[in-house]
């Protein structure tokens, strides 16, 4: 009795989370539903759409009772074989369309009587490492699942004719075979998986083992860096950001530049034959990072301090680049000269070159007064140089447009680009060529205003990819996202000691009963708020994402 009590009682109070859950969410999901319509509206007022849009209006328009039979029809008519690569990264909707363009191949004789017509579909599960972009290796699975059924219908039914018409089943092959990782390496992959088991990474029927090439390779392990005594713990607001990181994560960055730099002195032999012997470049060499982007600019930092030729980071947030945030501080001055943050932080930049010393020396003034004021009324030296260079800019920041003041800077009396260059590194250029590209972006759609662009540059999301090409002869430190499709000699994965189930699951959604299809987004939840459908929800959630952290370490040590 006492049992069935406090299980009804456990069930009455997981019932009145959910109920008080629902209070929470309808007054976010209203506000959510008016955004995405004046969102759809605002498309169709500019005629623009988004890929989504292109995704899902094709799934529908060949869906549909009206046109889609006649659509279909006509592109049945223009080809005879579908290629799809990457298939573990293809999505529901995608999936859909494929059907609908195959739907015709497996019919009877089809358009094309006498001729055969083929889908060859290429994927690997355990690469499947894009699951944030709403993809699933599970449509992968189930659609090899459908097709074999259809073709195997068409080959039996084929065989029963008379006389018989040879039609072959579905015909599945393995990707055990690398073309470019070398067979040690692969052994080690294959030990790794055995180890972590097949089924963690998301596998049903087991991993296949690799074959590669016959030649030298080797994976060596370093000791894991761990927390020290001596360590300084910072402040532990500081922790909660993503420019914080922990003195192990330094003392890595360091290990991982002293390494490269004596590899480059000392040289490290990739080919040891004595007619033409040749030692890794900068251009072999690849650090991978899991997810924190900024762990990735620290590395950059080291390398660059270290002397080592090295790219900046693969992809990131246009306003995160020490060379964009000095550009914009300036113009943040010019549009607002008493933010004394803004000011504060121009003073130190490579643009104008103070030291700390000189701001604490030349910046301490009474309380209220601000210091653009107290600036131009010193007569130090040093202050009053200063002083004249933030007048000029002042000039030309009331009659210039924003890419045009971003331009002076660079290239003008200030001497921008070069000092940026000389302080940050040559991959400062990229960020500094993609602000100026924003900035003409701005003039080009909305009327020239230094306050505006820096509204509308805060508000924005922007990113800067750099091409694959662009850092030949360079080290290259990406994320392991970013690497899919890359190679190099030498790889090194930074961080590969997290432990997937300390992070946090993200992007919660609870499907929609009643539309069979729609998903509802749920907000970040207290413990006590994750109970029923949303611990279910969350519990599932939890092992793809285990899941695809393993398969993205499988990605990362398959880049050799």
């Amino acid at each position: 009795m006492a049992a069935d009590a406090l299980g009804w009682l456990d069930a009455v109070s997981a019932q009145a989370s959910l109920l008080a859950l629902v209070d929470y969410l309808v007054p976010a999901l209203t506000a959510g539903r008016r955004f995405a319509l004046a969102w759809e509206e605002a498309k169709s007022r500019e005629g623009l759409i988004d890929f989504d849009d292109q995704i899902r209006r094709a799934a529908s328009l060949l869906a549909s009772p009206d046109l889609g039979p006649w659509i279909r029809f006509k592109l049945d008519r223009q080809f005879d074989h579908i290629l799809i690569d990457e298939a573990q990264d293809t999505n529901a909707a995608q999936w859909s369309i494929i059907r609908a363009l195959t739907d015709d191949f497996f019919s009877g004789e089809g358009q094309r009587e006498g001729r055969q017509r083929t889908i060859f579909v290429v994927g690997d599960y355990k690469q499947a490492i894009f699951g944030f972009q709403g993809t699933s290796p599970d449509n992968f699975e189930k659609a090899r699942e459908e097709f074999d059924l259809v073709i195997g219908a068409v080959a039996r039914n084929a065989g029963a004719m008379r006389p018989p018409v040879e039609r072959k089943g579905l015909q599945a092959l393995g990707l055990g075979r690398s073309y470019r990782t070398s067979q040690p390496v692969l052994d080690f992959v294959d030990a790794a998986i055995a180890a972590i088991g097949a089924p963690n990474f998301g596998l049903r029927q087991g991993a296949e083992t690799h074959t590669g090439f016959d030649r030298p390779g080797q994976v060596v392990v370093w000791p894991a860096l761990r927390a020290q005594a001596d360590d300084e713990e910072g402040d532990e607001s500081e922790a909660e950001g993503p420019d914080w990181f922990s003195e192990p994560e330094r003392r890595m960055a360091d290990r991982i530049a002293d390494q490269v730099r004596h590899w480059l002195d000392h040289g490290f032999p990739l080919v040891k034959d004595a007619g033409n012997p040749r030692n890794a470049g900068p251009g072999d060499i690849m650090v991978l990072v899991r997810k924190r982007r900024e762990l990735a600019g620290l590395i950059v930092a080291r390398l660059y301090a270290a002397g080592v030729p090295v790219a900046g980071v693969d992809r990131l947030r246009l306003g995160a680049p020490l060379a964009v945030k000095d550009l914009m501080a300036a113009l943040r001055f010019a549009a607002q000269p008493l933010d004394d943050l803004s000011l504060a932080n121009l003073l130190v930049s490579p643009l104008l070159g103070w030291t700390q010393e000189q701001l604490l020396e030349h910046g301490w003034r009474p309380k209220g007064e601000a210091q653009w004021d107290h600036l131009r009324r010193s007569d130090h030296p040093d202050a009053m140089a200063v002083a004249d260079q933030l007048r000029d800019l002042l000039r030309r920041a009331d009659t210039e447009p924003p890419q045009a003041l971003l331009y002076w800077l660079l290239v003008g009396p200030w001497g921008g680009r070069r000092k940026l260059v000389a302080r940050l590194g040559t991959e400062a250029n990229d960020p500094i060529d993609e602000l100026l590209n924003a900035a003409n972006a701005y003039a080009a759609s909305h009327t020239a205003s230094l306050a505006g662009f820096i509204r509308w540059f805060d508000s924005g999301e922007g990113e800067l990819k750099r091409e694959a090409g662009a850092s030949k002869g360079l080290v290259r430190v990406m994320t392991a996202h970013g690497s899919k499709g890359l190679q190099a000699p030498i790889v090194i994965l930074a961080d590969a000691t997290g432990d997937p189930d300390r992070s946090p699951t993200r992007g919660l959604a609870l499907p929609d009963a009643h539309s069979g299809q729609a998903e509802i987004p749920l907000p970040p939840l207290r413990k006590d708020q994750k109970v029923g459908p949303v611990a279910e929800v969350e519990e599932a959630a939890k092992r793809a994402e285990r899941e695809e952290h393993w398969r993205l370490l499988y990605v990362a040590m398959t880049r050799a």
